[in-house]
């Protein structure tokens, strides 16, 4: 009863000048449950630092998400390492000449809000084809890229030196491993009798870029 009286009485006349909603529009509040823990009982370390030059000094767009000091379960580091990943296997796959992906998590929730691939207008295929085809063929849950990335025993401290990307050993660069699922993936989707309203774009946050960027 109270989610219904906020979501018609404060939450709809606040947005709908701004951002129109309806019945199906999600709202989250504090999805996991209370929010009421913080400091260095829930998180630690320094933070912050040095945005741009871990990624792509401002070539890209960013999420605003610091990696130093967070360990692989925030999507921060995590996501902004997939994204990448996903963004450089287009390009090295031959799908386009430029690829950035965008991600955004809500806390408590698993699976991504949102997810989208733009190639800039460099495409070989649409952005709402290579969106769906990225999706089928990578993992997007914080738990998932863990394991695929190795990212429970990484070299964090050669990390934070040189920056994140354009490096031959970290797994998000390897892109062969993930480049004939890729083709696979987006060739039966290609046809001229694939869905469009397969992918559903949605508001979200640019997280990763892959000219390739990241999530938040």
């Amino acid at each position: 009863m109270l989610e219904r009286e906020v979501r018609s009485l404060i939450v709809a006349p606040a947005c709908q000048t701004y951002l129109p909603i309806d019945e199906h529009t999600e709202i989250l509040v504090n999805p996991s449950g209370q929010f009421v823990e913080g400091g260095p009982r829930v998180d630690t370390g320094l933070t912050g630092r040095k945005l741009m030059v871990d990624t792509y000094g401002g070539l890209g767009s960013h999420g605003g998400g610091a990696f130093s000091g967070k360990d692989p379960s925030k999507v921060d580091r995590s996501a902004a390492y997939m994204a990448r990943l996903i963004a450089h296997t287009i390009v090295d796959a031959g799908l386009a000449a430029e690829c950035e992906v965008g991600i955004s998590y809500a806390i408590g929730k698993a699976d991504p809000v949102a997810f989208e691939v733009d190639t800039l207008g460099t495409g070989e295929y649409s952005d709402r084809i290579l969106t769906a085809a990225a999706r089928d063929v990578f993992v997007l849950r914080p738990a998932g890229i863990i394991d695929v990335l190795n990212l429970r025993t990484p070299r964090y401290r050669d990390l934070a030196v040189y920056g994140r990307v354009g490096r031959d050993w970290p797994r998000w660069e390897q892109t062969w491993r993930f480049e004939r699922d890729l083709r696979k993936a987006w060739s039966p989707m290609s046809s001229p009798g694939f869905c469009g309203g397969l992918f559903r774009p949605l508001p979200f946050v640019l997280l990763c870029v892959g000219f390739l960027l990241v999530v938040v």
